[in-house]
């Protein structure tokens, strides 16, 4: 019985890493971002894997597309480090509520949390890790003017970084958690029986 749940494990945490992989792919930019911002949904998939077998699987999910994505990047593996590493921000929290308290109120709790915690992620993420690598194209002040174009207000990086990227995070965080938390109640049966059926089949 422990090999057929590690089997389904297995097999669904590749399916939906393949399927935050094709989602990862359709990126498009946002209103009221600099162009270098983009947004996507791959997360949706991370999230229903921490919920229906834990955050160790949304943590694979996240691993899977972003290691098939640096075959995609322009980035050097780069943006697919931070992305992975605020994408995990997201997935742990809000997998590891959801599994102790597994109703809808559960879910919107551990989603919550969830897109805090990934938002907070994305500042270091941004500062330390993706912005340095975006200066060896286009010089700091040229980036810092991007952000001045939406608002003159903002100087730093890491001001821009709070006043845009962080919200900018936390609202893809909660469109995905919106999303996952309105599907899962309807894909859970179908996830639950076709990972039984599967089980049986191994």
């Amino acid at each position: 019985m422990k090999r057929k749940d590690n089997v389904r494990w297995m097999c669904f945490t590749a399916l939906l890493g393949a399927l935050a992989t094709v989602l990862m792919a359709f990126e498009f930019p946002v209103p009221l971002m600099p162009p270098f911002i983009k947004f996507d949904f791959s997360d949706l998939p991370a999230l229903i894997a921490a919920f229906a077998c834990g955050p160790v699987s949304g943590v694979c999910v996240c691993l899977i597309k972003n290691a098939i994505h640096v075959f995609m990047s322009q980035s050097a593996g780069i943006g697919e480090l931070a992305n992975f590493l605020v994408g995990i921000g997201l997935v742990i929290p809000a997998g590891l509520i959801y599994k102790h308290n597994k109703t809808k109120k559960g879910a919107v709790i551990a989603t919550l949390a969830g897109c805090v915690t990934m938002a907070l992620f994305s500042l270091p993420a941004n500062y330390f890790i993706t912005y340095p690598f975006y200066q060896n194209f286009m010089p700091l002040d040229d980036i810092i003017a991007a952000y001045q174009k939406i608002n003159p207000n903002v100087n730093g990086l890491l001001t821009c970084l709070i006043v845009f990227n962080m919200p900018f995070t936390f609202v893809k965080g909660f469109v995905c958690s919106a999303l996952t938390v309105v599907l899962y109640g309807y894909l859970a049966p179908v996830i639950n029986k076709g990972m039984r059926k599967k089980a049986e089949q191994g």
